[in-house]
């Protein structure tokens, strides 16, 4: 039952699932790489990824490493441990991951999570900048506003517009020329170079007041765990009521970790536009209604598949003769997902961890959900 589901619910994400079953898998610097052309896009994941083709399309790719040498036509889409992009992107970059560079040129805006992020000094952004990091520094050209938002931001580099950053500490480097006004929100007073230029003055905003802060950083900490809970009573459910459908994903998902990777971050990103599409068609509407509600749902399921497969393993490889017991499964699912939570809190790589188990898991459900469909019809 819960393969039709998951079969009536990615009907519009498999074409490009069914599509990249003929993938080109190919074995550079040591790696597995797994990459798939469709129409003007290219797809690609592995653990080390360099791009040095142009891209007519967009680019999505994920994986440990994350090199862009070529130009890209529409935007850039890109994750991983260590991502750097030194070539042109046309339209937009949105990337995450552990450390994200920037020494190329975009041709609209730039939007960037991670632990270190940084825009060098030969970056040109032609839109603007919204940047969360633990570290971040911009030495390039942005020609429209910055947002920027980590423990340490350093601006030394020219900004058209504002800039409004909240931080630790924040810095203006010799080379800082901001057109606009700077607007900041620190505990720490403004460090500024006697070169640094501001044309439209600097503003400093209130910061909230600490008690209110530990009170909302302690619920934050209740509300974490209480999620993480939920995740492993989802897992333990999982493996409880349907034993073989999850041995076969976590099989799925061992066996194609780069393919589970690209299906599952195109299944994030397609199914809710389908279903957004859906609405703009009377017919359409309770369908889409009800694909948005089973889309959360998945997701639930999919972050909790890969610790269940994460456990099948550890089991595979270290107690054998109890793989296939139901209740040793359990077990090692519980402690697979307490284990990925903890991570999760980790500064800087957490949220790159969290979102690699999310689309792991979501892509090797859409890949079982396929085979469970074929195989029925």
């Amino acid at each position: 039952m819960l393969a039709r589901i998951l079969w009536a619910f990615f009907a519009v994400a498999l074409p490009l699932a069914g599509a990249a079953q003929s993938e080109s898998s190919a074995q550079r610097s040591g790696a597995s790489i797994t990459a798939h052309n469709l129409g003007a896009d290219h797809f690609a994941a592995g653990r080390s990824i360099r791009v040095v083709q142009p891209v007519a399309g967009d680019l999505i790719a994920a994986g440990g490493k994350v090199d862009v040498d070529a130009t890209v036509n529409g935007d850039a889409v890109l994750a991983g441990g260590d991502v750097r992009i030194s070539g042109a992107v046309n339209n937009s970059l949105y990337s995450g991951g552990g450390q994200v560079t920037l020494d190329g040129t975009v041709g609209r805006n730039v939007r960037i999570g991670g632990g270190r992020v940084e825009i060098g000094p030969k970056a040109i952004v032609t839109g603007n900048v919204s940047i969360g990091g633990g570290e971040v520094r911009i030495d390039g050209t942005v020609k429209g506003y910055v947002q920027a938002a980590g423990r340490r931001v350093l601006v030394n580099g020219p900004v058209g517009g504002d800039v409004v950053a909240t931080s630790g500490a924040i810095e203006l480097g010799p080379n800082a020329r901001i057109a606009g006004k700077l607007r900041y929100a620190s505990r720490s007073e403004l460090k500024r170079d006697p070169a640094a230029q501001v044309t439209g003055g600097v503003e400093r905003a209130p910061i909230a007041d600490r008690s209110y802060g530990h009170t909302q950083r302690t619920l934050g900490r209740v509300g974490g765990w209480l999620w993480t809970v939920g995740l492993v009573l989802i897992a333990v459910v999982l493996v409880a009521a349907l034993p073989a459908f999850t041995v076969r994903v976590a099989a799925t998902l061992h066996m194609r970790v780069g393919m589970s990777l690209l299906i599952g971050f195109v299944a994030l990103v397609c199914i809710p536009v389908a279903a957004i599409l859906l609405l703009f068609t009377l017919i359409g509407i309770p369908l889409a209604l009800l694909a948005l509600v089973l889309y959360f749902a998945l997701l639930l399921v999919g972050y909790a598949m890969t610790g269940i497969g994460i456990g099948d393993w550890l089991l595979r490889r270290y107690r054998v003769a109890d793989a296939s017991r139901v209740g040793w499964r359990i077990g090692a699912a519980a402690l697979a997902m307490l284990a990925i939570a903890l991570l999760a809190r980790v500064p800087w790589i957490g949220a790159l961890v969290s979102f690699m188990v999310l689309i792991a898991g979501l892509g090797a459900l859409v890949m079982q959900a396929r085979q469970a469909n074929s195989a029925a019809t």
